[in-house]
C-alpha cells in the first residue's frame, strides 16, 4: 500500500484547482511556475505581532528573505511594517528598492564583505556582528553615522556551530564596543540556533537577557536581543506523519533510495508558526525563574526574531506541466517540463514529502481500482534529476498536459538552488490577489 503525506485542507488551493486558472497560466506561460499568495503572508505577520503584544513584550519581526527570492513579500514587508532580514548586499538593495526602510534591516550571515557592511552601516540597519575580525573592519568604517550593531553569541548546546562568538570572544568584543564609545551603538546580542525547541530557544534567549545587564555596566545601550527564526510549520496531519515514519522503507522509492526519517523536515509540528514564539515567550528559561516574557519586561529587553519558512506557510505553490509518463515493473516515471532544481529539499539529499496532486480532466474509476504509483522525474539528463523519489499514489495513471500541483512550497522549496540548466528558463512567479468579495482571483508576474 503507497504511503501518503496530503497536506491540511486549504480551501484557497482547493478553489485554484477546479478554477482553471492554474491551466490557463501553465498554457499562457509555457513552462512550470510558482503561484505567490501574498494575503497568506499578511495573516502570518500579524499573528507573529498578535503573539508578541499578548505576551506585553516590545518586539520586532523580521522575514528571513532567503526563504523565498520574490519581491511581493518584500512589498508587503514595506506596507505593513515589518522588517526584513538579509544576508547579502543584492538582499539589502533589493529590499531598500521596494520600499523597505534601512533601519528595519538586519544584517545576518558570517564574514560580511566590506561594501555589505559600509551600505549597511550608512543605511542604519542592524548589523549582527559574527566574529572579532567583523568587528574590527565595523571600527573602521567611515560612515555618517554610528554602525549599529548585535553582538552574535556562540551556542552552548550547538558545539559545533560555526556562528558566532565564544565566551572569550564575546568579552573581548563587549570591551572593544565600550573603548569605541560613539563610534559604534552596541544594542544588544543574536544568535544563530539550529532545530525547532522552543525551550532550547528561550534558554538561551534567557543568557542573552542577563548579558545586556552585563553590558549595560560597560555602558553600552544593550537593550535587545534576536533569536532568529526556527519556528516550524505544520505541512501534514499528525497521523499520517506518524504513520509516514513508521512504514517508510526503501521500497516506496525509485531505484530503492534509502532515506532515514531524520533525513526529512519534520513536516508536522504541534506547535507551529506564531504558537511557536508564544511557546518560547511562556517557556521559563533554564526551567525555572520567571517565563521569558517576564523576563524581558523586567530587563526592558526588545526581541527580535527571524522567521522566514513561517511567514510563508501556505503562501504558495509550485506548478508542472506532464511530459510524459514511463511505465516500470509495478510503478510508473511521470516526467514533468522542470527539474528537481525548483524543488530545494533535494539540495539537502532529502525530499520534499508532501503529496503533489494530479490535476487532470479524467475522474478516478469509481469501483476502487487501485491507485497508479510512480516518482516524479524532471526533463533533464541526469539520471537523478527526481522531484520526488516516492512512489506517488495518484488517482489515475497522469498523461502529457495534466499539471502537478505541489502544495506550500513558498518556504525554501521555490528558488533556493532554481537554475537554467539545459537553457531551461527559470519558472517565473505569479502573484495571485483577490481584490473584492467576489472570491475571483487575478494575477500578475511578481516582478
Amino acid at each position: 500500500m503507497a504511503l501518503t503525506l496530503p497536506v491540511h485542507p486549504d480551501p484557497i488551493d482547493d478553489g485554484l484547482r477546479t478554477s482553471g486558472l492554474l491551466k490557463e497560466l501553465a498554457h499562457g506561460l509555457g513552462g512550470p511556475f510558482h503561484y505567490l499568495l501574498p494575503h497568506r503572508f499578511d495573516t502570518s505577520l500579524a499573528a507573529f505581532h498578535s503573539a508578541l503584544a499578548d505576551a506585553g513584550v516590545e518586539g520586532r519581526v523580521y522575514y528571513g528573505k532567503k526563504a523565498n527570492k520574490a519581491a511581493v513579500f518584500i512589498d508587503r514587508c514595506a506596507a505593513l511594517g515589518g522588517g526584513v532580514d538579509v544576508a547579502s548586499l543584492g538582499e539589502l538593495r533589493e529590499a531598500l528598492g521596494h520600499g523597505v526602510r534601512g533601519e528595519d534591516l538586519v544584517v545576518t550571515g558570517p564574514a560580511k564583505a566590506d561594501a555589505l557592511l559600509r551600505v549597511a552601516a550608512q543605511q542604519g540597519a542592524l548589523i549582527a556582528v559574527d566574529a572579532l575580525d567583523e568587528l574590527d573592519r565595523v571600527l573602521t568604517l567611515t560612515v555618517h553615522r554610528p554602525p549599529r550593531v548585535l553582538l552574535r553569541v556562540h551556542p552552548p548546546a550547538q558545539p559545533e556551530s560555526r556562528f558566532g562568538l565564544n565566551d572569550e570572544d564575546l568579552d573581548e568584543a563587549m570591551r572593544g564596543c565600550a573603548q569605541a564609545g560613539d563610534r559604534i551603538r552596541m544594542e544588544g546580542f543574536s544568535f544563530h540556533l539550529s532545530g525547532y525547541d522552543p525551550q532550547q530557544r528561550a534558554d538561551l534567549a534567557g543568557d542573552l537577557v542577563d548579558l545586556c545587564l552585563k553590558a549595560r555596566v560597560l555602558g553600552l545601550q544593550a537593550d535587545r536581543i534576536s533569536i532568529g527564526g526556527g519556528f516550524a510549520v505544520d505541512y501534514v496531519p499528525k497521523d499520517a506523519w506518524e504513520t509516514f515514519q513508521q512504514e517508510q522503507h526503501p521500497g516506496d522509492y525509485h531505484a530503492g533510495k534509502t532515506f532515514t526519517n531524520s533525513d526529512f523536515y519534520p513536516y508536522h509540528s504541534p506547535v507551529a508558526g506564531a504558537d511557536a514564539l508564544r511557546a518560547v515567550l511562556t517557556a521559563r528559561p533554564s526551567g525555572n525563574g520567571p517565563s521569558l516574557a517576564e523576563q524581558l519586561r523586567q530587563a526592558g529587553v526588545m526581541l527580535l526574531l527571524e522567521p522566514g519558512r513561517a511567514l510563508l506557510d501556505r503562501a504558495g505553490a509550485s506548478v508542472f506541466t506532464v511530459q510524459g509518463v514511463k511505465d516500470r515493473d509495478g510503478y510508473g516515471i511521470v516526467t514533468v517540463d522542470g527539474t528537481s532544481l525548483s524543488l530545494s529539499e533535494q539540495w539537502f539529499n532529502s525530499e520534499y514529502l508532501p503529496d503533489p496532486r494530479l490535476l487532470t480532466d479524467r475522474i478516478a474509476d469509481p469501483h476502487g481500482a487501485m491507485p497508479y504509483r510512480a516518482c516524479v522525474a524532471g526533463a533533464s539528463c541526469l539520471d537523478s534529476d527526481l522531484l520526488t523519489w516516492r512512489k506517488i499514489a495518484f488517482p489515475v495513471r497522469p498523461q502529457a498536459g495534466d499539471l502537478l500541483v505541489y502544495p506550500n512550497t513558498a518556504g525554501y522549496q521555490m528558488d533556493s538552488n532554481e537554475s537554467s540548466f539545459h537553457e531551461l528558463p527559470l519558472p517565473p512567479k505569479v502573484v495571485i490577489d483577490y481584490p473584492d468579495d467576489t472570491g475571483r482571483p487575478r494575477w500578475r508576474l511578481d516582478r
